[in-house]
């Protein structure tokens, strides 16, 4: 029977030419190691050293094995990692990126699917929206993210659609959602709109802009607000109409605004949503975990990329 230990034995024995500088680097007796290569030496049925002096010298059976040895070595050691990783996982924390808007999607169930697999780790589900964890990859704080991508810069990043989820107009006027709706009503259509603080840099009014741009128009918004729950029940009330991804609509509509339809545009305009995380980057069991679990809750509610 080989054993791990005969084979560092034999490796510090080879590398070194000798075995008191073998049994030195181990910090072992030399007898001990002595012993080690010699029941080796028996496992396997061939010698491996000759002595010359003070020392000894590999022979060619030794040269045949070593490559061996420290290929299992090598696997051992990758082995007792694997296993650190994974309890250290499951009694750590796990802290992932994802667009502001999850909550309506699968924040809650997300971390429920976590914690039933894993009840010992501490979970962080960060960001408000997709540009503020955009900056959180790019300084390193967050390892690995779920974002609407069409403002990511891709230089350093390693970008990976998931799914779209299309923008839908919504209006408590039946009129009003009784066809698509064209850049050219979109744009004179009273408008609340929702992530005002983003408004510059959000995915899905970059989408609308570039639609409206594309036409000749120029958007324009009667009210501007922070929470799209807010801008849904301003909806409801009359204030105004709205342009929400459809996912939102379908999870908020029902509960906020029951008497809210919503119509496709025409074109029919989408928000992507992506895996980002830094290129080339290894990612931990931590993030691996949560890119599964987050774009399998996504493509649920939306449309698979």
């Amino acid at each position: 029977m080989v054993s791990l230990h005969q084979m560092r034995c034999f490796l510090a024995t080879y590398e070194h030419g000798s075995l008191t500088a073998a049994a030195e680097e181990l910090g072992y007796a030399q007898p001990s190691v002595s012993e080690q290569v010699r029941a080796l030496e028996k496992s396997l049925g061939v010698p491996l050293f000759r002595r010359v002096g003070r020392g000894v010298v590999p022979t060619t059976m030794a040269d045949t094995f070593r490559p061996h040895a420290e290929r299992t070595l090598a696997a051992a050691d990758e082995g007792r990692k694997a296993v650190r990783s994974a309890v250290e996982f499951e009694s750590g924390t796990i802290r992932f990126g994802m667009f502001g808007a999850v909550r309506l999607y699968a924040g809650a169930r997300l971390i429920a699917d976590v914690l039933d697999r894993y009840p010992g780790v501490r979970v962080e589900l960060v960001g408000q929206h997709s540009h503020e964890v955009q900056e959180q990859l790019r300084r390193g704080r967050l390892e690995a993210a779920m974002i609407a991508v069409t403002n990511v810069e891709s230089e350093g990043m390693q970008v990976t659609p998931v799914a779209r989820d299309e923008i839908v107009y919504i209006s408590a006027d039946p009129a009003r959602t009784a066809s698509p709706v064209t850049a050219a009503r979109l744009s004179k259509a009273t408008l609340v709109m929702p992530e005002t603080t983003w408004r510059a840099t959000d995915s899905m009014r970059t989408v609308l802009r570039r639609m409206l741009h594309e036409a000749g128009h120029n958007p324009q918004t009667k009210i501007e607000v922070e929470e799209i729950e807010t801008a849904v029940e301003l909806v409801g009330m009359g204030y105004g109409d709205s342009v929400l991804p459809k996912g939102a609509a379908d999870q908020l509509l029902s509960r906020l605004a029951p008497g809210v339809g919503y119509v496709s545009l025409r074109p029919r305009q989408y928000d992507t949503m992506a895996i980002v995380h830094r290129a080339g980057a290894i990612l931990s069991p931590a993030a691996q975990l949560m890119i599964e679990l987050a774009t399998r809750h996504i493509q649920a509610l939306t449309e698979p990329v």
